[in-house]
């Protein structure tokens, strides 16, 4: 992703220090400002990350208290032909040994679109944009914003949740929340983790997703209601420009390891 040959290592997530949320209004500037910038700002990165190569490691796990009971795992590297078409390249594919849970074709699209969300300014009406208020995210001071879809289309995937956006580079930096739609009905239930997607600035322009992660229970109906705690881990590493020699590692490492994605209940009806 990077012009020249520069290697960016990643906090862990889970160690980021979070300031406390205020209600204080922007100062300077209006929130309708701030969300016309920031979602110029991330048509931008969309089109920008169009001219970037990476690897996208995936894990899908689900757990009996701290027990692996099954795992989906896939690791891909996107990359684009002299047309400029996305290309997909499986590098790491073991079977996938999931039993409670089916892996649904949405869940898939959640994987590559939904998680590292963006919102630009094409997405903008299709969203109500709530300003909630002001954020310390480690170094960086945020704007905090509450979005939803203002109407669901079935056929299309949509975010529902939180962003925060960086007040000085005006880009969102994280995203916490969930796909949707959901399906609900008792012979047919595809649910999905909430989530939260941490971006790393890797060329000193545009932030870039690096790392999502989910642990959640999904509560299916079923059979009588039963309970599937899911943990995904998603890392986004090696984001080359076309032609160049830079990339992004994960805690200094190339990542092919560690972690975990989404589903539904496994035969369409529902665990046992």
């Amino acid at each position: 992703m990077l012009p020249l040959a520069v290697a960016v290592c990643f906090t862990v997530p889970a160690l980021a220090q979070e300031g406390p949320l205020t209600t204080d209004p922007p100062k300077g500037v209006t929130t309708d400002q701030i969300i016309q910038k920031f979602a110029a700002k991330e048509k931008q990165f969309k089109e920008a990350r169009d001219n970037y190569t990476f690897r996208q490691d995936v894990r899908v796990q689900t757990l009996d208290g701290d027990t692996v009971t099954g795992e989906y795992r896939e690791v891909f590297d996107v990359t684009y032909d002299n047309q400029g078409r996305h290309l997909e390249n499986v590098v790491f594919a073991p079977q996938n040994t999931l039993q409670e849970i089916l892996m649904t074709p949405e869940d898939l699209q959640d994987i590559r679109h939904t998680m590292p969300f963006v919102l630009t300014s094409d997405e903008i009406p299709d969203y109500d944009i709530l300003y909630v208020g002001q954020q310390q995210e480690d170094e960086l001071h945020c704007y905090v914003f509450d979005i939803a879809p203002k109407k669901i289309d079935p056929k299309r995937r949509y975010f529902q949740g939180r962003i925060w956006v960086d007040d000085q580079d005006l880009q969102i930096v994280k995203t916490s929340g969930k796909a949707v739609p959901e399906t609900h009905k008792k012979n047919n239930e595809n649910l999905f983790p909430k989530f939260t997607t941490w971006r790393e600035q890797v060329d000193g322009q545009y932030w870039f997703p690096a790392y999502t992660l989910a642990d959640d229970t999904l509560h299916f109906r079923k059979g009588g209601y039963q309970d599937v705690h899911i943990k995904d881990i998603i890392k986004y590493t090696d984001y080359k420009r076309f032609g160049s020699k830079s990339r992004v590692t994960y805690q200094g490492q190339n990542s092919t390891d560690d972690e975990n994605p989404q589903r539904q209940s496994k035969d369409k009806e529902k665990p046992q």
